[in-house]
C-alpha cells in the first residue's frame, strides 16, 4: 500500500514543522479533517482526533513520497544531492546508505533521526553521516530506523518528499532488507540505473515489486559521463525492452544524465537533467494531487464512521431507560469476555492457513531441488574438467566462486517465480484473514453486540494487516574464501600433497548449502510475515472490542449525567446529537 495517514517511519513525524509548501488542490479536504479532529475531542475519541489531525496536515502540504532506489553504487545520493543543489547525503566509493532517509522541504536546514524507541532526536545535518552510512553505522548497529533531512529546496515546496534508500545488492544484507521492507510505503520512485551492467538480477525484481504499490516510475542511467553514446543508448534501450517485458506497461523514455556532472564546479553538459526535473514536477502537479486526494478520502470515511458510531452509541443511551442500558453493557462485556476466550479458536483458523502455506512452500522447495542439484552437479563436474588444479587456497578459491556461478544462475529465476507465488498466497492468506476476522465480529453483532455492525472499515486491510516483506532477493553471502589461517594452511599441504579431493567435496556441499539456502528465504518470510499479520490482526480485534466497550460505558456516564439535569438538559443533548451527526456527514472533501 502507498503511505497515506501513517508516516514512513514507524512513529509518525513531527507534524509541527512548519513550511511554505504551496497547497494543492487535494488540500481541500483538510478543513474537513481538522472538523473531525474537533468533533473527535467533543465526542471523547482522542484517537479520532490524532489521527485526523496528522492525516490534516499531510493533506494542507500535499505531502506525497517518491523513493530513489537501484542497485549500490548506481550514485542515488549523489542524484538526490543535485535535484535538491544541496550536498547533505554521503556519497562515496564504498556502499554507503545505511537507512532510508527523507528528504523534506522546511524553511531551515536541519536533521533528524528516529530511533527504535520511537523517538526522534535532532542532530546537525553536518552529523547525519554518523547514523546513515555503512561506514560509521554498518548494518545498522546503532538502530536507526530513518532519518529526516529539512532543506530549502524550490523542487520540494510542493510537497515532494525524496527518499534515499539503501542500494540493493550489496555485500551488507541490512541493506538490501531496508529496501525490500520500505517498498510498501512509497507513493512514486526514481528508478537509478546505470549502463554497466544497465539492469541487474535483483533490480528486476524491486522494480517490479514497486511496480505493483504504484502507477508512477521515473527511470535515470545515471553517470553518463561515464560511457559512451553508443553505450547509453544500447542500454537505454535494452532496459525500455527488458521493464516492459516484465511490468507488462511501458515506463516512459529512459533518461540520461550525470548527477556527479551538476554539483561539479563547472557542470557538464545537461544531457536529459531539464526533461528529469520536468518530470518530477509533472509528477507534482498531476500524480502527486491524486495520491493526496486519495489518501484524504479514505480517512475521511473511516474516521467519519467511527465518529457516527459514537454519535448512535449515545443517542440510544439517552433515550432507553438507565437501568436498560446497564443490563445492555453488562451482557456485552459477557460477550466480550466470552469473545476473549473465542480468539483461541480464531487463532486456530488463523494457524490452519498457515500450516497450508507452510505444506505448499515445502512441497515446491522439494520439487525445486530435487530438480536442481543433479543438474548443478553435472555443471560442476564440468566446471572441474575446466578449472585448472592450482596451490590449495587458490584452487578452493575457484571451486567456491563456480559453485555461486552456478547456484546463482540456478536459483535466480527461481527465486523470481517464488517470490511473484509468495505475494500472490500472501494477498490471499490476507483477504482469508480479514473474512475469518469480520466473520467473528459479525457473530458477536448477532449475539448481543450490534454497534460492531457501525464499524464497516474496522477490520480493512488497508490499516495495518500488510506486514512489510523482509526478503533480501539473491543475498548469496557465503564467501568463496578460506575461512581461516589454519584453513589456508590445511588447503595449501592438501594442494601441496596432491589431495584436492578434499577441496572438491567441500566446493560440492558448498554448493548444496548455497542451493538449499537460498531457496528457503522466500517461504521463510512469507510464513514469518503471515505469523506477524495474524498477532497484529488479532491484536486490532481485540483494541475493536475495546473500542466498543468504552463508547458504550462513555455514553452510559454520560447520559446519566445529562439525565440528572432534567428532561431540557436530555432534549438539548439530542439536538446537539443530531447537529454533530450532520456536521460529520458534511466534513467530507468537496469532490
Amino acid at each position: 500500500m502507498a503511505a497515506d495517514e501513517t508516516s514512513l517511519m514507524s512513529a509518525p513525524p513531527d507534524r509541527r514543522v512548519a513550511t511554505s509548501a504551496t497547497p494543492t488542490p487535494a488540500s481541500d479536504g483538510a478543513p474537513g479533517l481538522l472538523r473531525l479532529a474537533a468533533l473527535g475531542e467533543e465526542l471523547g475519541s482522542s484517537r479520532v482526533t490524532e489521527e485526523a489531525q496528522a492525516l490534516a496536515a499531510r493533506v494542507s502540504e500535499g505531502r506525497f513520497y517518491l523513493a530513489c532506489i537501484g542497485q549500490f553504487k548506481r550514485g542515488k545520493s549523489t542524484l538526490i544531492n543535485a535535484l535538491i543543489e544541496d550536498s547533505v547525503l554521503p556519497v562515496g566509493f564504498t556502499p554507503v546508505t545505511a537507512v532510508p532517509t527523507v528528504i523534506r522541504y522546511g524553511e531551515q536546514r536541519r536533521a533528524r533521526i528516529h530511533g527504535r524507541d520511537s523517538s526522534w532526536q535532532e542532530i546537525p545535518v553536518g552529523d547525519l553521516t554518523e547514523y546513515v552510512s555503512e561506514e560509521h553505522n554498518p548494518e545498522n548497529v546503532k538502530g536507526v530506523e530513518g532519518a529526516e533531512v529539512f532543506v530549502l529546496s524550490p523542487l520540494l515546496a510542493s510537497g515532494m518528499c525524496l527518499v534515499d534508500t539503501p542500494g540493493l545488492g550489496s555485500a551488507f544484507g541490512e541493506n538490501t532488507a531496508a529496501t525490500q521492507a520500505f517498498i510498501p510505503h512509497i507513493d512514486a520512485a526514481l528508478v537509478v540505473l546505470g549502463a554497466d551492467p544497465p539492469l541487474a538480477g535483483d533490480e528486476v525484481a524491486v522494480v517490479k515489486a514497486v511496480a505493483q504499490q504504484v502507477r508512477d516510475l521515473i527511470v535515470v542511467l545515471n553517470k553518463a559521463d561515464r560511457t559512451t553514446d553508443a553505450e547509453r543508448a544500447a542500454a537505454a534501450q535494452f532496459t525500455e525492452r527488458l521493464l516492459k517485458k516484465h511490468l507488462n506497461r511501458t515506463v516512459g523514455p529512459i533518461l540520461q544524465v550525470s548527477a556527479a556532472e551538476r554539483l561539479a564546479e563547472h557542470p557538464g553538459p545537461k544531457r536529459d537533467w531539464d526533461r528529469l526535473v520536468a518530470a518530477l514536477e509533472k509528477l507534482v502537479q498531476e500524480s502527486g494531487r491524486q495520491i493526496v486526494r486519495a489518501a484524504c478520502e479514505r480517512g475521511v470515511s473511516r474516521l467519519s464512521e467511527e465518529l457516527l458510531a459514537i454519535i448512535s452509541e449515545e443517542r440510544e443511551a439517552l433515550q432507553r431507560p438507565i437501568e436498560e442500558s446497564e443490563l445492555r453493557i453488562a451482557a456485552m462485556k459477557e460477550t466480550l469476555s466470552a469473545a476473549d476466550r473465542s480468539m483461541r479458536e480464531l487463532g486456530f483458523l488463523f494457524m490452519a492457513e498457515q500450516h497450508r502455506l507452510s505444506d505448499m512452500f515445502m512441497k515446491r522447495h522439494k520439487a525445486f531441488l530435487a530438480s536442481v542439484l543433479p543438474l548443478a552437479d553435472r555443471e560442476f563436474e564440468e566446471k572441474l574438467r575446466l578449472i585448472r588444479p592450482g596451490v590449495g587456497p587458490s584452487y578452493r578459491r575457484s571451486l567456491n566462486r563456480a559453485a555461486q556461478e552456478i547456484a546463482q544462475r540456478h536459483v535466480t529465476p527461481w527465486l523470481q517465480t517464488e517470490q511473484e507465488e509468495s505475494e500472490r498466497q500472501y494477498r490471499q492468506v490476507g483477504d482469508r484473514f480479514i473474512q475469518i476476522g469480520n466473520g467473528f465480529l459479525k457473530q458477536l453483532a448477532d449475539e448481543g453486540i450490534s454497534e460492531l455492525a457501525r464499524m464497516p472499515h474496522a477490520l480493512d486491510p488497508e490499516l495495518g494487516f500488510r506486514v512489510r516483506s523482509a526478503f533480501s532477493f539473491l543475498e548469496l553471502i557465503e564467501i568463496a574464501q578460506p575461512a581461516s589461517p589454519l584453513r589456508w594452511l590445511a588447503d595449501l599441504v592438501l594442494g601441496l600433497v596432491g589431495a584436492r579431493r578434499l577441496i572438491e567435496r567441500d566446493a560440492r556441499q558448498f554448493l548444496v548449502r548455497l542451493l538449499e539456502t537460498n531457496s528457503t528465504r522466500v517461504q521463510s518470510d512469507i510464513l514469518n510475515r503471515v505469523e506477524e499479520s495474524r498477532g497484529r490482526l488479532e491484536a486490532e480485534i481485540r483494541k475493536l472490542l475495546n473500542e466498543v466497550s468504552r463508547i458504550a460505558d462513555q455514553a452510559l456516564t454520560r447520559a446519566r449525567e445529562t439525565r440528572a439535569s432534567g428532561e431540557s438538559a436530555v432534549r438539548a443533548a439530542l439536538a446537539r446529537l443530531d447537529e454533530l451527526e450532520t456536521q460529520v456527514r458534511h466534513s467530507r472533501p468537496t469532490p
